[in-house]
């Protein structure tokens, strides 16, 4: 039974990033040395893996399930592991999500199929069968992935509330609307319980996330945790015990690395990741898969001078005092 079948899914929550070798093959060894940094980190509520971050898009399914079993085998004794479902098609996202219950994963973060780009908003129960089709495969609780709705795979709001009402798996959100006023309606609506039961909001919006965790969000899921997990951890205490001051001083410090990662073109922003690794010394090399390619030596001297900005690259201090 799922650690998250009676708790919320809340708090800090990391998602890990994914080393590969100078071949593009994944580096196990790299990669779990990755993972078991971020998982020293105290006050952690679980990790993800298989996200974003991890480039699932470039993944195929035996990869995605060695990169859990080989994550839970690293890490699973401390934290629980969330298993991203990243598919265009609800039967092969039923059949990932077989296969992260019976490896071990406590949940799942569904990510909205491509598919219903095209015009997907304005047919709800595309969604709503998407969702019951995942649900029908595992009894693992799951995090619907909420996208800005000019991408096309936004849930609109009202069908937020209905696929919250009829799959009673969906235990939170992993808020990117990247609206302000609408992520706010969600963390008032859904952790108020507008849906007939209360979920929590995870935000993503890690651009600006004391301002996100400010308006009451209940937990963060962010890439960037890959990164500055300790920093993250600090300024989600500080905001939920009203310590303005420290917030600040801990937003501070992040404020540089979110300027530098979220800068367009928005898709290198893991990219960006792995090369702070590389020069905070956690990893030997910084390689993705194409599309994605290697940053220009110009940007990833900014990455340093923004890492230098933290105070995260003398003595590699991360921890807010």
């Amino acid at each position: 039974m799922s650690v998250f079948n009676n708790r919320a899914i809340d708090g800090v929550i990391p998602a890990t990033l994914l080393a590969f070798d100078t071949d593009m093959i994944i580096d196990e060894a790299a990669s779990r040395r990755h993972l078991a940094h971020v998982a020293a980190t105290d006050g952690l509520t679980a990790i993800t893996v298989n996200g974003h971050a991890s480039e699932v898009h470039a993944c195929s399914f035996d990869e995605q399930q060695r990169i859990l079993e080989m994550s839970l085998d690293q890490a699973g004794d401390t934290l629980p592991m969330i298993n991203g479902i990243y598919s265009d098609s609800s039967l092969e996202a039923a059949r990932l999500a077989r296969m992260a219950e019976a490896a071990g994963a406590s949940a799942l973060l569904v990510f909205p199929p491509n598919s219903m780009i095209m015009g997907g908003q304005l047919r709800p129960e595309m969604a709503l069968t998407h969702f019951k089709t995942i649900a029908d495969a595992t009894d693992l609780p799951m995090i619907a992935f909420q996208y800005p709705q000019v991408s096309g795979l936004g849930y609109p709001f009202e069908t937020l509330l209905r696929l919250i009402q009829d799959v009673p798996s969906i235990k939170a959100i992993k808020d990117w609307s990247n609206d302000a006023m609408l992520h706010e309606k969600h963390i008032r609506s859904l952790q108020g319980g507008d849906a007939g039961r209360a979920i929590t909001v995870l935000t993503t919006h890690s651009s600006w996330l004391m301002a996100s965790l400010s308006m009451g969000a209940n937990g963060l899921l962010s890439g960037a945790g890959s990164v500055i997990p300790e920093l993250q951890v600090a300024l989600f205490k500080a905001v939920k015990a009203g310590d303005l001051p420290s917030a600040q001083a801990i937003n501070d410090r992040i404020y540089p690395l979110s300027q530098a990662f979220y800068t367009p073109p928005f898709l290198d922003m893991h990219n960006r990741m792995k090369e702070c690794l590389v020069l905070l010394g956690r990893q030997d090399r910084a390689i993705v898969r194409p599309p994605l390619m290697k940053l220009h030596s110009d940007e990833i001297d900014r990455l340093r001078q923004a890492l230098d900005a933290a105070g995260l690259l003398t003595g590699d201090a991360v921890a807010a005092e």
